[in-house]
């Protein structure tokens, strides 16, 4: 049976159903937002600097070895921090999921597989709350919306354990690499160096977020466009304070002068902020279930089915 087309009708006068936006936002400011964000990549790249730098809170301390008789991590840990942020009036709970000791052993074949497992073992916690019969009326989500990527700033080329260990987690989470400690390469050394990462992700076909959806308008496909020419972001993080001209802002400070971290001409710090947290927190959080989520539900359910026949024959 066709479906009749709609037609669209003006009301006469003022219904008042348009305050329905009000009501929905009226909702979700009382529950609050989650966002479950996960930091990979080797001790020493600042990634417990660079969280606390993007949410202007001291959240999680660095997991690196500070005492010389410290032993080495033997294996990729998994270590979660939660914490509830306030601004204006909005409540993000932020899940922060570190991995200390990833890369850092010398031998590190298979050192991403703690890794893939947790991100896969929260798609499965989902869908067994989610498949419950009494299943609570919202489930608490700990799926990961965004997988922040450090990669070491050589200027060379990826290693092959980057390459390898993103293309696996882009097939589960969505992937944003940043170089981090951006401020030891030249403006030039960066640029070459981003534009040899961009070619060696497009070789490998690693496919990498944000993606496009026939949904998104014109603009938006345009923004996720400039981003994919920016990324892998070069960032750089600090919790400290220096003076610029008498003002305080956050950066370091050398014999050569200050990077400001803040600064667009210095690094790209303030676009990985705005594309995190200003343009594209929603549609990490939706990408995650829409996507990575759906691809996981499907799979386990045909896998459920097909393990039911025999059983039925």
């Amino acid at each position: 049976m066709a479906t009749a087309e709609v037609q669209e009708i003006r009301a006469t006068s003022y219904v008042g159903f348009d305050s329905i936006t009000q009501q929905i936002e009226h909702k979700l400011l009382k529950r609050g937002f989650q966002f479950n964000v996960i930091v990979v990549g080797q001790t020493g790249l600042g990634k417990s600097t660079l969280i606390n730098t993007i949410f202007a809170s001291h959240l999680i301390d660095s997991k690196g070895r500070r005492e010389a008789d410290e032993p080495v991590r033997q294996t990729t840990e998994i270590q979660t921090a939660s914490h509830v942020i306030i601004e204006n009036g909005v409540r993000l709970r932020l899940n922060i999921v570190d991995t200390p000791g990833y890369g850092d052993q010398v031998n590190n074949e298979n050192c991403w597989d703690p890794i893939v497992k947790y991100i896969k073992d929260q798609h499965s916690a989902y869908l067994r709350k989610e498949l419950t019969a009494m299943r609570d009326r919202y489930i608490q989500d700990t799926r990961i919306h965004c997988c922040l990527y450090f990669i070491n700033p050589t200027g060379h080329s990826l290693r092959p354990i980057d390459v390898i260990v993103m293309k696996k987690l882009s097939e589960v989470v969505n992937v944003v690499p940043v170089i981090a400690k951006a401020d030891s390469l030249t403006l030039e050394e960066r640029e070459a160096f981003k534009q040899k990462i961009r070619a060696e992700l497009f070789h490998h076909s690693i496919r990498l977020y944000p993606f496009d959806t026939d949904e998104y308008d014109e603009e938006e496909v345009q923004l996720n466009e400039g981003i994919r020419n920016m990324i892998p972001f070069a960032v750089v993080g600090s919790e400290s304070n220096v003076i610029i001209g008498g003002k305080a802002v956050r950066g370091r400070k050398n014999r050569w002068g200050v990077v400001n971290v803040e600064d667009e001409a210095h690094c790209e710090f303030v676009s990985l902020r705005n594309f995190l947290t200003r343009t594209h927190l929603q549609d990490l959080i939706e990408t995650t279930a829409q996507i990575h989520y759906e691809a996981f539900r499907s799979k386990q359910l045909l896998a459920l089915k097909e393990n039911a026949r025999p059983q039925q024959a």
